[in-house]
Formats: structure tokens, C-alpha cells, sequence
């Protein structure tokens, strides 16, 4: 059984840093399977902050992001 992620919490503060290597340190523990679906959904999590980070900062200072992407 795999960790739920908490999608509602971006990964940006020190307490959110310390609640991803507590989820890491749960995921590790557990068969192969499991393992592979619960960094499936961190790498999802995360890559969908970026992306908004990425987005929200292009927009908020002015600078187009069209370059970032290819």
C-alpha cells in the first residue's frame, strides 16, 4: 500500500521538504511495486509544482517561458 500524496501542498517550505523525505523514507520500506506507483505520484506532484512555479513566475515578472520548453 502506497502513501497518499498530498496534492494540495506545494513543495516549497522546509516543513514540505521534511514531510517528502518522511513519504521517501515510507516509500523505501515497501516491496518493489508499491515503490515504483508511490515515486510515480511524487514525480507527478512535483513536476506539476514546477511547471505552475514555472508559469506563475513568467507571467508575474514579465518574462515569456516559451524558451524553457523548446
Amino acid at each position: 500500500m502506497s502513501p497518499d500524496i498530498d496534492a494540495e501542498t506545494p513543495a516549497t517550505s522546509g516543513d514540505d521538504a521534511s514531510a517528502l523525505l518522511s513519504r521517501l523514507r515510507v516509500i523505501e520500506d515497501q516491496p518493489l511495486e508499491s515503490r515504483a506507483a508511490a515515486f510515480v505520484q511524487i514525480h507527478d506532484r512535483l513536476q506539476s509544482t514546477l511547471e505552475a512555479s514555472v508559469r506563475d513566475g513568467g507571467r508575474d515578472s514579465g518574462t515569456g517561458t516559451s524558451n524553457l520548453h523548446g
